[in-house]
C-alpha cells in the first residue's frame, strides 16, 4: 500500500510540473523565433543581447571544440559576415523543443557576395536556454 501512495505522489508531482514545463518550452520557442527575426533584420545588437554575457559556442567558423564568446564578439562576427553577404538570411525549416532548456532548430542560410557568388547552407543549431537567456549555441553544418 505504501508503494502505491509513493507512486501516486510521483505521478501527481509530475502532472503538476507539466504545465510549467510547457509554458517554459513555449516561451523558449518564442525566444528563438525572435532570435531569427533579429538575424534576418541584421540587428546584431538585439540578437547578441539574447545571449548570456559569455556564451559557449560550437561552430566550425570558430574552430574546433567549445569556444566562449562575449556579446561584443558575437556582434563583430555577424557584422563581418553581413559585410561579405549583405543579404544573408536564415529560413527556419523546423523547430524541435527537446526539453524545457533546449531547442533544436533546422534552417537554411543563404546569401550572395559582392562578386555575385551565392551560397545555400543547411544548418542545425542546439540552443541551451536558461532563465530566458541563450547560454549555449552548438551549431552544425558542412564547413566545406
Amino acid at each position: 500500500m505504501k508503494r502505491f501512495f509513493i507512486h501516486f505522489a510521483l505521478i501527481c508531482l509530475s502532472a503538476c510540473n507539466a504545465p510549467k514545463q510547457q509554458e517554459k518550452t513555449d516561451f523558449n520557442e518564442q525566444l528563438i523565433k525572435q532570435y531569427y527575426q533579429h538575424f534576418n533584420n541584421h540587428d546584431w545588437v538585439k540578437m547578441a543581447n539574447m545571449y548570456a554575457d559569455t556564451t559557449e559556442f560550437k561552430d566550425p567558423s570558430l574552430g574546433q571544440g567549445i569556444v566562449t564568446q562575449t556579446k561584443e564578439q558575437t556582434i563583430k562576427k555577424y557584422s563581418e559576415l553581413n559585410t561579405v553577404f549583405p543579404n544573408i538570411k536564415d529560413e527556419v525549416v523546423s523547430v524541435y523543443p527537446s526539453d524545457s532548456n533546449h531547442i533544436i532548430v533546422e534552417f537554411i542560410s543563404t546569401g550572395t557576395a559582392a562578386d555575385k557568388s551565392a551560397f545555400k547552407l543547411p544548418i542545425c543549431t542546439i540552443f541551451t536556454i536558461k532563465n530566458g537567456i541563450i547560454t549555449k549555441d552548438f551549431t552544425y553544418y558542412d564547413n566545406f
